[in-house]
């Protein structure tokens, strides 16, 4: 059975554990890289990623951008968002679609 993940700061992302996602309270850009190639390997199909977080590691999250798995998500910190999770949607719809749709 596949699993989720969610990684960043420890404020943004503790309260996903009470709904059973696995959580990683990790920011050092080195070990965020680490972790997602070590979830990627294993049963993960989900990772979701704060914007901040993503944007330490984003050489790694495009190795898996045309991966089947994991699916990896940027989501908003609770300091904010930053727009880039959702430019990231807007790009995955037009390249599975042909255009954005979401406009």
């Amino acid at each position: 059975m596949y699993k989720v993940a969610v990684i960043g700061d420890s404020a943004s992302v503790s309260g996903f554990a009470a709904l059973g996602l696995s959580v990683f309270r990790e920011t050092e850009p080195e070990k965020v890289k680490k972790l997602i190639s070590k979830l990627a390997a294993s049963e993960f199909a989900v990772i979701y990623i704060t914007e901040p977080a993503a944007a330490l590691v984003s050489d790694t999250i495009n190795k898996y951008r045309n991966s089947k798995l994991p699916s990896i998500v940027l989501i908003p910190s609770i300091e904010g968002n930053t727009g880039d999770g959702m430019r990231a949607l807007h790009e995955a719809v037009e390249k599975a679609v042909g255009s954005d749709i979401l406009n």
